[in-house]
């Protein structure tokens, strides 16, 4: 036998072990207590599956139980208007996450008769459910034997096998996927333990979330620290490699605060682009006047205030905001209908109901503070 051939059968034998490991390790000190855990039911599971979606759990948590709330099945989520769906994702961000878990919702009522596919595959032909997530809601509420891989997964592997490039490339997440195929535990020990892929998969996630984390892993409490090539190594901190990192381009924007005695003048954004579908302030480039741009709104404006300008940043550019408060005149157009050079067509809003739209996290914000400083009653 040669010494590749005992490397590969000293690498298999490791590879074994390493789901048994991870079970036991989760079933004795991972998350058990989250809102979404204990449940096979998929409507649930899915649910938070594409809340956690690039968020972290802490800030989904209070998401999740509101949202369970309001819409407490599949069903109910299909019937409810796109706009009672945004309000209660707004500040959520990634908003196209919203808008496919709408889809998703009348496609599993119109064409699964309200129930979800029974496995990753059918799932993953539904809107805003890729393999990793398919595959998720399938071991957690089928026992199915599917790998996921997001963002700790890759994390995870990267470390175990000491995987280097970008885990975000094409090429390194195809190393990064057939390493989780490898490691999904047998059919004959799934058999044995109808809840064995649940506690595998909560355990990979559970791992990259408390232990195997960005920054100052946890490595003595790994419970695969012995067959982590990284921790072997001493390279964690360097695994995996970071994206490489892009400039972001910057924009500007002037947001204006159309308001008259109680009500809030806010337009409907397209659904696609930032904020899709949200309900937000009206804006036009940031150079023009503010009453200019209140008389293109068709509207009577009495006075302008010019707000100290912020920054918000998303994933792909910087916006740097300049809101101006406009107060109107009493010959107003409930509904104006001049607004071509601004955006599509407005709607006054009571200020006391603004808690009931689905608001743009920054706007949001912005108007509470006004509020709070009786800026805006």
């Amino acid at each position: 036998m040669t010494s590749l051939e005992v490397n590969h059968q000293d690498l298999t034998q490791r590879m074994i072990k390493i789901a048994p490991r991870l079970v036991a390790w989760q079933r004795q000190h991972g998350r058990h207590g989250l809102p979404w855990q204990n449940t096979r039911d998929p409507y649930q599971v899915w649910l938070s599956e594409i809340m956690l979606q690039q968020t972290q759990v802490a800030a989904v948590l209070d998401y999740y139980q509101r949202f369970l709330a309001k819409f407490p099945n599949v069903e109910a989520l299909a019937q409810a208007p796109a706009d009672q769906v945004m309000a209660q994702w707004a500040g959520l961000g990634y908003y196209a996450r919203a808008r496919n878990l709408h889809a998703c919702a009348k496609q599993v009522v119109s064409t699964w008769k309200g129930k979800f596919p029974n496995d990753a595959a059918g799932l993953a032909t539904l809107p805003g459910i890729g393999p990793s997530t398919a595959a998720a809601i399938a071991a957690f509420c089928y026992g199915e034997r599917a790998a996921i891989l997001d963002g700790n997964v890759k994390r995870v592997l990267a470390r175990l096998f000491a995987i280097e490039g970008d885990p975000t490339s094409r090429a390194i997440e195809l190393q990064l996927w057939s390493k989780a195929h490898e490691l999904v535990p047998t059919a004959s020990a799934c058999v044995q333990d109808p809840n064995l892929m649940s506690a595998y998969t909560q355990g990979l996630m559970d791992l990259g979330a408390t232990i195997c984390t960005r920054s100052r892993p946890q490595c003595p409490a790994c419970p695969l620290k012995k067959d982590c090539m990284a921790s072997v190594q001493g390279r964690c901190d360097e695994l995996p490699w970071p994206r490489a990192r892009k400039v972001l381009p910057e924009r500007s924007t002037a947001m204006l605060i159309v308001c008259r005695p109680g009500y809030l003048l806010l337009m409907q954004r397209p659904t696609t682009g930032i904020w899709g579908g949200l309900w937000s302030l009206p804006e036009c480039a940031p150079e023009l006047d503010p009453e200019v741009a209140g008389q293109q709104l068709g509207l009577n404006v009495q006075t302008t205030d010019t707000l100290a300008e912020f920054l918000h940043v998303f994933t792909h550019f910087r916006l740097t905001i300049r809101p101006h408060l406009i107060q109107i005149g009493p010959d107003f157009s409930d509904h104006p209908d001049r607004a071509q050079p601004l955006g599509t067509r407005g709607e006054w809003f009571s200020i006391k109901t603004l808690h009931e739209r689905g608001l743009p996290a920054p706007v949001r914000k912005l108007l509470d503070g006004l509020i709070a400083a009786n800026l805006l009653t």
